[in-house]
């Protein structure tokens, strides 16, 4: 029986060899050892079967095509041999590990060639092997980076059948499976997600998962942003199959290389008749609904918010009815809310916090009548549009305008929440500073850390006087640059000014005029609306208190940048570690300034890990946040 099991095998070796696939690939040729950092041993781990691919060192590479089947004749010593491995497997299992080593999660056979063909031959989904893990070079490239996330990842979770391939995929996992960003799984809850995870995949393939070139592991992580993981436990496969088919538009996105479709500017109004003036033909959106996270009482940024909701039910006045959701966050919840104003008639959601994202994307997913936008930026989902403004553009000027005034080469910056576009904002006043005064630091504290209170107060007992402070307006006078007195008195010099009655009423005509829904039915990305001082949505406003000539430079640099003269980000950048970031271009892209996850190397400070932040950050950072999600694997090494 088993010579006959040896002939099927070899038959699929020499189809396997027909194909001219190259045979197994071999880990000593592939990467020289000086490029190795090092290895780490992980003792006996249950491997994917399908993960390993090849062999250590060249040896006995000949007998084996690449799929691991044999390749020489059935009256051989290595015939015998492996039908005696057969016959053992058929009676009692194979129970003496193989030996491999790991390199960006695949595995190379240094010992048991025959014993992973044979298991492979039995379809067998994991092999024992003992597990050299072998460390590539940490070079900043984007493969090494994602791998070292997953190492981290694995050291947690000790999973290693799961692959992602965008960055800050496996924290934002770990986040969606309940547990803490450093917080290792228990023997229990591997399993459990074991279980769920191959059940999963089997009906993702039934529902035509391998149309889409993304893994699997990226289709879960996908249904369990929409879904969740309590949720996908207890679904059966027929409801787990509706809900892909629901959020189809979602899992496609997985493949994209680049999943954001940027608009950095709006498009032109449409013109038309008077009557297409007074009765618009695009979407019907009677009721408009504004969800706040707080009160306009109690926050600058949803006063700012509500300011343009108001603005936009006097423009629209009889046509659009524009109704406030308030303080969500602490009392029914965002998503009952949303629900809320879905059945009070509202097509159309504004989202004005990413702590709404969870529940924008699951009732966008819900209601696919309603077009759900949340007010944030490197928003990858396809169902829930993002809006934000450029306000790196203003705070680049700050920057500049900082460094006339300042009798010392230290500036402060007050940094909110650690979260995309925050970052952006940061760099563009440090390289703004730069800019005029090459000696410029700037000192970074944040005001979202369990001790933040004393952030500013921090800034001023080390005796720096011009301060960037809070940008959500939580203090009185306090969005902008500031000289602050060694009594504490603050003096606002100059603000930069969110203006969401423009954004507003903007978004509004181009949904009415059928500009949004076309733009939508165009891309296959997901839909970022990140417009700037081009747009009026971002002014700069100063005080008469600087001088002429700061005030002429201001001038200068804000009409330079409404006009695409100026771009704050000229490459390369210096990073804080030393990279040189876009080498080899003239500017950053607008994909580049939204994802950014470093500070440039005139900011003193450091972006604050998870733990660190106040809770209220921290469930910020969850749904934003460029903390845990893109930095969580950057010491790991094993």
């Amino acid at each position: 029986m088993s010579e006959l099991y040896y002939s099927d095998a070899l038959k699929l070796g020499q189809k396997a060899a027909r194909l001219k696939d190259g045979g197994l690939p071999v880990l000593d040729e592939l990467v020289p050892p000086e490029k190795l950092l090092s290895t780490v041993d992980l003792g006996v781990v249950a491997v994917p079967a399908e993960f390993i691919v090849g062999t250590k060192s060249r040896g006995r590479t000949e007998a084996f095509a690449s799929n691991f089947m044999p390749l020489l004749p059935l009256k051989t010593e290595f015939a015998g041999k492996w039908a005696a491995l057969c016959s053992a497997h058929l009676a009692e299992g194979i129970r003496e590990p193989v030996k491999v080593y790991e390199y960006f999660n695949r595995f190379y056979v240094a010992e048991g060639n025959k014993r992973v063909s044979v298991l492979k031959f039995f379809d067998a989904p994991t092999i024992p092997a003992h597990v050299i893990r072998v460390l590539p070079e940490r070079n900043g490239d984007a493969r090494t980076e994602l791998y070292y996330e997953f190492v981290a990842f694995w050291k947690l979770s000790r999973v290693g059948f799961l692959e992602l391939t965008k960055p800050g995929g496996y924290a934002h996992l770990q986040r969606l499976l309940g547990k803490g960003p450093s917080e290792v799984w228990t023997e229990e809850e591997r399993r459990r997600f074991t279980a769920v995870y191959y059940r999963f995949r089997k009906v993702y393939a039934s529902a035509g998962g391998g149309k889409i070139r993304a893994t699997e592991g990226d289709a879960l992580l996908a249904y369990l942003k929409v879904y969740g993981y309590p949720a996908l436990r207890t679904a059966d496969d027929a409801a787990i199959k509706k809900n892909l088919s629901d959020m189809w538009e979602e899992v496609a996105l997985q493949q994209e290389d680049t999943a954001l479709d940027v608009k950095t500017d709006p498009a032109a109004e449409k013109k038309g008749s008077i009557l297409t003036k007074v009765l618009p033909t695009g979407q019907n959106v009677r009721k408009v609904a504004f969800l706040y996270d707080k009160t306009p009482a109690t926050s600058g940024w949803t006063l700012g918010h509500e300011q343009g909701r108001r603005h936009v039910q006097r423009v629209f006045d009889g046509q659009i009815e524009a109704i406030a959701y308030e303080n969500i966050m602490e009392g029914e919840g965002p998503e009952a809310a949303m629900e809320r104003a879905t059945a009070d008639g509202c097509r159309l959601l504004f989202a004005t916090s990413p702590r709404m994202l969870p529940a924008s994307l699951h009732v966008a997913v819900a209601h696919p009548e309603v077009v759900v936008m949340n007010c944030t930026t490197n928003l990858n989902h396809r169902y829930v549009r993002s809006y934000y403004g450029r306000m790196y553009e203003a705070k680049f000027i700050l920057g500049a305008i900082a460094a006339t005034m300042n009798d010392s080469h230290e500036l402060g910056y007050v940094g909110d929440y650690p979260i995309f576009g925050q970052i952006a904002g940061i760099n563009a006043f440090a390289l703004g500073a730069q800019m005029v005064d090459p000696k410029a630091r700037v000192l970074l504290v944040w005001s979202s850390k369990k001790d933040g209170d004393d952030a500013e107060d921090s800034l001023r007992q080390r005796g720096v006087r011009l301060i960037s402070a809070l940008d959500t307006g939580g203090r009185q006078g306090g969005f902008g640059l500031c000289h602050v007195a060694e009594t504490g008195e603050r003096t606002l010099l100059a603000a930069p000014r969110w203006r969401w009655d423009v954004y507003y009423e903007t978004i509004l005509r181009r949904l009415r005029d059928n500009t949004v829904k076309e733009e939508y039915e165009r891309s296959s990305r997901a839909l970022n609306y990140y417009w700037g001082m081009s747009a009026g949505v971002i002014e700069l406003a100063w005080s008469d208190m600087l001088p002429r000539g700061t005030r002429r430079l201001a001038e200068y640099l804000r009409d330079s940048i409404a006009r695409g003269v100026c771009n704050p980000f000229l490459a390369p950048l210096h990073a804080q570690d030393g990279r040189l970031i876009g080498e080899h271009q003239w500017s950053l892209s607008i994909e580049q300034i939204i994802g950014m996850d470093y500070l440039v190397d005139n900011v003193e400070g450091s972006i604050p890990v998870y733990d660190e932040l106040s809770p209220l950050a921290q469930s910020t950072v969850d749904a934003a946040g460029v903390g845990p999600s893109t930095r969580g694997a950057a010491e790991a090494e094993g």
